[in-house]
């Protein structure tokens, strides 16, 4: 079995994935915490590698830029290859003024103006939200690890260079980061019955023009990686 964006075969995705959205971020992961990791798939460069972590096989693939790389994915990984439970671990930019540079946030919900969800035929727009069972077991993880997390919305965005000069009013209205594939993720999982989260690091604060370099991005953000893996 296979889809036009995965060539892994059925058996070859494990019931848990965690889902990066640089395919180097999951090259690195698989390298750094799974044993016996093997790709299973490199269609368009999103890689994918199954091995074991405590015992338990994990999967962990990149998702792309965006909710509708994120939307193709997810959705194919839930309906097509029997996955229960997906974890974006991702980054984020600050929007609430109580977050600095590599801070962990999990994201309770999702806020956004994409029109994803219009597909679902609903009267209004559905309520992104995240699988309280992993929320509720990834701060358990955190304060096991004694690494500090921020629970809160996220800001699902469709543009990374926007222009409508809004962050100060979602800072107002209590967001925590902003990011791009959340919603998806948190629309295609309940549609499917299953289990998201989405867990970011902090790699910007486009408030106040700090970032992280894009090496950094790739490999110096463990502290979700291991919440995530606390999580399964």
């Amino acid at each position: 079995m296979s889809t036009p964006h995965n060539s892994a075969e059925k058996g070859e995705i494990a019931k848990t994935v965690l889902m990066p959205g640089d395919p180097l971020r999951a090259k690195y992961i698989a390298g750094n915490f799974l044993e016996n990791a093997r790709l299973v798939n490199e269609v368009r460069g999103m890689y994918a590698y199954t091995g074991i972590y405590n015992d338990k096989e994990i999967t962990v693939m990149a998702s792309g830029m965006g909710m509708p790389s994120m939307g193709i994915y997810s959705y194919e990984l839930f309906n097509e290859y029997d996955v229960d439970s997906i974890i974006r671990i991702g980054t984020a930019g600050a929007v609430s003024d109580k977050l600095g540079l590599r801070d962990v946030v999990l994201g309770l919900a999702s806020c956004t103006g994409s029109t994803y969800a219009r597909q679902f035929g609903m009267p209004f727009d559905p309520v992104a939200a995240a699988s309280y069972e992993l929320l509720r077991r990834a701060d358990d993880s955190a304060a096991s690890l004694g690494i500090k997390v921020h629970v809160g919305t996220l800001l699902c965005t469709d543009t990374f260079y926007d222009e409508s000069g809004t962050l100060a009013k979602w800072q107002r209205m209590g967001v925590l980061a902003t990011e791009m594939e959340s919603a998806a993720l948190y629309y295609n999982a309940a549609r499917a019955g299953k289990k998201a989260l989405c867990i970011c690091t902090i790699s910007d604060c486009p408030l106040t023009g700090l970032s992280c370099s894009p090496q950094e991005r790739q490999t110096t953000f463990d502290d979700m990686v291991k919440i995530a893996l606390g999580t399964v």
